[in-house]
């Protein structure tokens, strides 16, 4: 996956659709696993101005490049394994089952997998993490918006999609990593989801 170098730009519609299943590939890559060197590099080196000033983005973005200049990998590395991984329960939980009901693979989990089933997606069985995990979801999401399937990837779909499964609980998840001691990189990462989040929100609402 390409990192989105510049923030999300403005000047046409499909330059915006571009944007918006970029950064939902690069949200999604980034909390599955901490970037390697030659990723954390490319983030290093973003673009932090947008092309139109005042784009909602572009702080929470500026933000999340401006640490990952401040961190080396193994401290990114260090605070991913810290916050979402270790023996036991994680500091914060990256499924939206968790956040929803309280436990992992419970009601949410089946709901999503019969959604997704509809949609023709199914879990990569190599993979231990169930697909309520953020990630999973992002990369749904990014499917939906960049995917060839017309049928499949519409707005009506997207906006279905995020009102189930993301926006219900994906700002309780941001809270808990941007209010967490440990959580410098994710923090920031948390602050760019929420705002992305938030932009989600409002184009949908302005479909109806």
């Amino acid at each position: 996956m390409n990192l989105p170098l510049n923030p999300p730009p403005t000047s046409s519609a499909m330059d915006e659709e571009t944007a918006r299943a970029e950064l939902y590939g690069l949200i999604a890559t980034l909390f599955y696993a901490a970037p390697d060197e030659a990723f954390l590099g490319q983030l290093r080196v973003a673009v932090t101005q947008a092309p139109a000033a005042g784009g909602f983005l572009e702080e929470p973005w500026r933000q999340l490049v401006s640490v990952a200049r401040s961190c080396n990998q193994k401290q990114i590395a260090d605070e991913h394994d810290a916050l979402f991984g270790g023996l036991g329960q994680p500091e914060v939980y990256l499924f939206a089952s968790h956040h929803l009901s309280g436990f992992l693979n419970e009601k949410p989990l089946a709901a999503l997998r019969t959604d997704l089933a509809e949609l023709g997606l199914s879990r990569d069985e190599s993979l231990p993490e169930t697909e309520d995990h953020v990630s999973y979801l992002c990369e749904a999401m990014r499917y939906l918006i960049a995917g060839d399937d017309v049928a499949v990837a519409n707005l009506s779909r997207q906006r279905e999609f995020f009102a189930r499964h993301l926006q219900p609980w994906v700002y309780l998840m941001c809270d808990a990593l941007q209010a967490h001691p440990r959580a410098q990189f994710y923090a920031a990462l948390a602050g760019l989801l929420r705002a992305f989040a938030e932009v989600e929100t409002q184009g949908f609402d302005m479909l109806d």
